[in-house]
């Protein structure tokens, strides 16, 4: 008789997942935050001969640009060899591996935020430093998933939510410095740092996970049941002919996960297209109706969109905790997925300024908040629920590379909507 599951004291595998959830946006989130610190290093000296204004006008205008393009590449490709590295390379290497190398990229930007530098020599410098931590981090989400993947389907759940949050500490940070009226490059310097620390108590976070009894369980009885299905394939092939040899790879080839998963695959990455191409391409250009020449003009875009946006939108990843309506086989799912395509339109006819096409029919603030506030809950709780079932479709031997292809689909739609932003802002 199979050995009951221990219970997971005081909830600490789940705290531990949340913290490393956190660990893996927050501290990209911290980066984007700090990007007027960034143009400020690239904007033109007033002492500098026109001849030179030329090429650094134009980094200073092109950065957000790059910046995204720098981002999204190497996210949906090191994602996809992710998918492919579970195999080969140890789980503690590519968790705690990635976690070093990105704790170490901003140790060395928040050294280099006093050290004078060209703006085409920063401009390189900064441009490699995000290549670098969405490489990593690519590697470092898809591992998670993968490991979240041999425990119970709810604890997927704090890895969602600690993205979730890791935006809200964003959010709520960019408030707070504008409110402080403090420099650009101390608020920067506050950011790196902050981001090193929180990486540092991931590490800590992922090296505790071994010594709790509950997270030792689930992980062997993982291997068990690999090695129980792996000596099933290899006895089939062994009393099948050698023309069948290879179907205990086909068995566990991705080609055959994913078929398993599809739906739920393409509907996150559906989910993160219509998301990250309306938000901020779209809303973060929409302006208030009633705090003109006011305070509230200052906050209305951090505090309506990017706050109400990250809480939201944590709140919507933390509810798959208590309630996983639809069902993993519903047919429900996919259509509230392709229902949020009703949100583009929506926030295209809200006072987003400049406008050339669009008329403004939501004029009000209140009807912006409203809409964030849907658009939100449902990114978070419908994400959640396609990355929760996804490894619970497959065999648990298949589960690790299950996650990991739905990190791929996550990444894949991150760098679709960022395609997809520049037309819809163009069209507005």
């Amino acid at each position: 008789m199979a050995a009951a599951a221990p219970r997971d004291k005081f909830h600490g595998v789940w705290w531990l997942f949340l913290v490393l959830g956190l660990g893996t946006l927050l501290p990209w989130n911290f980066f984007m935050t700090a990007s007027t610190y960034f143009v400020s290093r690239l904007k033109v000296r007033p002492n500098e001969t026109a001849a030179g204004e030329e090429p650094r006008g134009v980094l200073e205008a092109r950065f957000g640009n790059v910046m995204t393009l720098c981002a999204m590449l190497p996210l949906l490709i090191f994602t996809c060899l992710n998918s492919f590295l579970h195999s080969r390379v140890p789980q503690r290497v590519r968790v705690a591996g990635s976690l070093l190398v990105i704790m170490v990229v901003f140790l060395l930007t928040a050294l280099m935020v006093k050290v004078p530098m060209e703006p085409p020599s920063f401009f390189l410098l900064t441009m490699i430093k995000i290549v670098i931590i969405n490489s990593f981090g690519a590697v470092l989400q898809g591992s998670l998933f993968g490991m979240a993947a041999a425990l119970p389907a709810s604890y997927t759940t704090p890895i969602m939510s600690g993205q979730g949050l890791a935006g809200t500490f964003a959010a709520f940070a960019m408030i707070c410095a504008i409110a402080s009226g403090v420099g650009v490059e101390e608020v920067a310097f506050g950011y790196f740092i902050t981001a090193s620390l929180v990486i540092s108590l991931s590490i800590c976070s992922y090296f505790m996970l071994p010594k709790l009894e509950f997270f030792q369980f689930h992980e062997q009885r993982h291997v068990r049941r690999q090695r129980q299905e792996d000596e099933g394939s290899e006895e089939k092939v062994d009393l099948a002919s050698e023309a069948d040899a290879g179907s205990g790879e086909e068995a566990t080839s991705m080609v055959k996960i994913f078929r398993k998963i599809w739906v739920l695959a393409l509907s996150v990455c559906f989910t993160f297209t219509v998301t990250i191409g309306t938000f901020p391409a779209v809303a973060a250009d929409t302006k208030s109706s009633l705090g003109q020449g006011t305070s509230w003009e200052v906050y209305f875009v951090p505090v309506t969109c990017f706050l109400l946006f990250n809480l939201c939108d944590w709140g919507g990843r933390s509810l798959t905790a208590f309630c996983t309506w639809p069902g993993k086989d519903s047919g429900i799912l996919p259509v509230l997925i392709l229902a949020r395509v009703a949100f583009v339109p929506l926030f295209m006819l809200c006072n987003v300024q400049p406008r050339l096409h669009l008329p403004v029919y939501f004029r009000h603030d209140a009807f912006f908040a409203a809409f964030m506030v849907a658009f939100a809950v449902t990114n978070g709780y419908l994400a959640s629920l396609c990355m929760c079932f996804g490894p619970k479709r497959v065999l648990p031997h298949e589960a690790e590379t299950a996650g990991a292809i739905m990190a791929f689909f996550l990444s894949l739609g991150l760098a679709l909507g960022a395609a997809m932003s520049f037309l819809f802002r163009v069209l507005v």
